[in-house]
């Protein structure tokens, strides 16, 4: 996510944070910089301009130009402007006087509209909620198996109208049921279009109508760039929006759309799509986001995930054996690795964690492909050797090359680096210990 743009931004402000000394010349010559970077992003022109007036004015102040890491100072500067333009505070779904909460997605066909409702019904039912879907698509057959599908394998029912019915009937009788069944909230999946027209927008005024929706959500494909800006705009001024979700944003996306949406139709992004798994939803948090375009990583969001993919007995077992409770072996390594995979994409993983963004770490290590290597090597050991790693000589080694059909170097490889795992625990015994809901967490 922001891959690009927080790539570049970071190389422009590189030369500022490595000054001691700061001039006003300096600080107008890195900020052109910065502007190049963001117009290339696909970032709209007049939010370009405004972020940069407001950088500049704080940059310029005494207190910075004088600050013992002014560098420092122009880049936390920077970090603070880009929060405010994804939104003020933690965004929250708003809640109505009765029950359900009815949060309306709406978009444009091909946004993710679908997939994002049963991304936030899994979410919303793991934070304690009742969720129900309700499909209201119904120019599509496709769009009604599969939210039906999605909602069974989240475990979340679906009130599904008929192919070819009324949507606004639909959306109406998902809303008695979801009142009866005690529901507390609804989330209707809407029809889209290629394009913006006035039957669609008519249709999802009427459905608003009946449903009185307490959020109003634009699924957006950030992969459309500044359309998608121009695509909020007409949602907007048809339906009144309350928030965003950016969809594909795991993608190529530049990033442009996100940090111009707001600035443009002062609606925050609440949600961004970062994979295609039902748990791959996350909250749009300004700080955590700017953390992430500016490569300082995202510990919550670290956390987040680890809860989601390690389940509490798997962390207290492997927990013991990291403070010292027990032996730490190559069995316990295989269930950490496997636990990592869970949480998705170790690029991913790495981008979360504060100045991992930085590290040269060769693309090759971050193949999926490559822990399943390690999983073969480990599981053509036998249970003795899984626990005493030490008695893997050249022939045992070779043995389980060939067993797992990798190279003996492989094998040596990653018995080089299970020893290194072994003393870096050793360091981590007389420590507090880690973070909660983490892999190694204490």
């Amino acid at each position: 996510m922001f891959d690009e743009l927080g790539t570049k931004l970071d190389a422009a402000l590189k030369k500022l944070r490595q000054r001691g000394v700061l001039t006003e010349p300096m600080i107008k010559e890195g900020l052109r910089e910065v502007r190049r970077v963001l117009l290339e992003a696909d970032v709209n022109f007049q939010v370009t301009r405004d972020f940069l007036g407001r950088v500049q004015e704080r940059a310029l102040g005494e207190a910075v130009l004088k600050a013992v890491s002014p560098g420092q100072q122009i880049v936390k500067i920077v970090h603070d402007e880009l929060a405010t333009l994804f939104g003020e505070g933690s965004p929250t779904l708003a809640t109505g006087a009765q029950r359900p909460d009815v949060i309306l997605m709406v978009g444009l066909q091909g946004s993710g509209k679908t997939t994002s409702s049963a991304k936030l019904a899994r979410r919303l039912g793991r934070e304690g909620a009742t969720p129900m879907l309700a499909a209201c698509d119904l120019q599509r057959p496709a769009a009604i198996e599969q939210l039906q599908t999605l909602g069974a394998q989240i475990g979340v029912p679906v009130a599904a109208g008929e192919f070819g019915g009324d949507p606004v009937a639909a959306a109406q009788q998902a809303l008695e049921r979801a009142r009866a069944e005690g529901h507390s909230v609804l989330i209707i999946d809407t029809a889209g279009r290629l394009q913006i027209d006035e039957d669609l927008m008519d249709e999802l005024r009427r459905v608003r109508d009946v449903t009185a929706p307490s959020e109003i959500l634009l699924v957006a494909d950030a992969m459309t760039g500044q359309e998608a800006v121009n695509v909020a705009q007409g949602f907007d001024e048809a339906l009144g929006l309350t928030g965003v979700v950016m969809t594909k944003m795991d993608g190529d996306a530049r990033g442009g759309a996100a940090l111009s949406i707001r600035g443009v139709i002062g609606k925050p992004i609440k949600f961004v799509g970062v994979g295609e798994g039902v748990d791959d939803l996350d909250t749009a948090d300004p700080q955590r986001l700017a953390g992430r375009i500016l490569q300082m990583g995202d510990v919550v969001g670290l956390v987040e995930r680890a809860q989601v993919a390690i389940t509490d007995e798997d962390q207290a077992q492997l927990q013991k054996k990291v403070m010292g409770q027990g032996r730490f072996t190559l069995e316990d390594f295989l269930v950490a690795m496997r636990q990592i995979q869970r949480m998705g994409p170790l690029d991913q993983i790495l981008k979360l964690i504060p100045g991992a963004g930085r590290m040269k770490i060769p693309a090759a290590n971050m193949d999926p492909k490559r822990l399943k290597h390690v999983e073969a090597i480990i599981l053509s050991m036998t249970p003795e050797e899984r626990r005493k790693p030490e008695v893997l000589n050249a022939s045992r080694r070779a043995r389980i090359a060939k067993g797992s059909g990798r190279p003996v170097s492989e094998v040596n490889r990653l018995m080089k680096q299970f020893k290194e795992m072994q003393g870096f625990l050793k360091q981590m015994k007389g420590m507090m210990g880690g973070m909660p809901g983490l892999p190694f967490g204490s």
